[in-house]
């Protein structure tokens, strides 16, 4: 049945050249854990990869009851814990993947420092890394304060706060952030949803695609 689907699809929009060229790519030697204990390193982007994933589908589902309001936010996400058939598990993926994708990451960027891969003719990917890790630490931000309860409240009050100390554009990146400069309330909650669902999103894909591209184009780093 699967094959015939794809018979049908290829047929028409002759797809099998495409799939090809990703599928039959040579992995290097050195990053094959079967051959090299150490290439185990190596695999930290893709788990990344896959973490995101996992993000992004529990994400979709989370939105699907989420109110991003302030009177209805933290039952919303009661009501997801509560009447959701397995919405604990997928609401409980999501707040640990939002950890395990930072650590994922950081240990990908050390793997990467570590043994050079930032430099020539790579410098434009590391710098894209680099975007893309801070625009995961920004939806770690904005996400933290959607289920709006009191730890949510006061940590993104702090949060704020920082960003309010940066110079020069401080004052105004809060007021960007918050809505109203003077208290966390319904339009921070507005801001942050619209923040952590659109904007950041379609930046992380957008750099993740420039990533994968370049990384096909320029192949996988050697050892040291």
């Amino acid at each position: 049945m699967i094959q015939k689907l794809y018979d049908w699809i290829d047929e028409r929009v002759n797809i099998t050249p495409l799939w090809r060229d990703i599928a039959d790519h040579e992995v290097p030697e050195h990053v094959n854990p079967a051959h090299h204990f150490s290439a185990f390193v190596y695999c930290f982007g893709g788990l990344t990869f896959f973490v995101v994933v996992i993000q992004v589908l529990s994400g979709m589902f989370l939105t699907m009851y989420y109110v991003p309001d302030i009177e209805n936010a933290w039952d919303s996400v009661k009501y997801l814990q509560t009447q959701v058939a397995h919405g604990q598990i997928v609401r409980g993926m999501h707040h640990w993947g939002a950890s395990v994708v930072i650590v994922m990451m950081f240990l990908h960027t050390l793997r990467v420092f570590f043994q050079g891969a930032y430099k020539k003719p790579r410098e434009l990917n590391w710098i894209v890394g680099v975007l893309i890790f801070f625009v995961m630490l920004g939806l770690g931000f904005t996400g933290y304060l959607l289920p709006w309860d009191n730890k949510a409240f006061f940590a993104t009050q702090v949060g704020l706060q920082i960003a309010e100390s940066v110079p020069y554009i401080g004052e105004h990146l809060k007021v960007l952030l918050a809505g109203d400069p003077e208290i966390v309330g319904a339009q921070t909650l507005t801001r942050f949803f619209a923040i952590h669902v659109f904007f950041l999103p379609a930046a992380l894909f957008a750099l993740m695609a420039v990533h994968f591209v370049l990384i096909r184009r320029q192949g996988i780093s050697g050892p040291l």
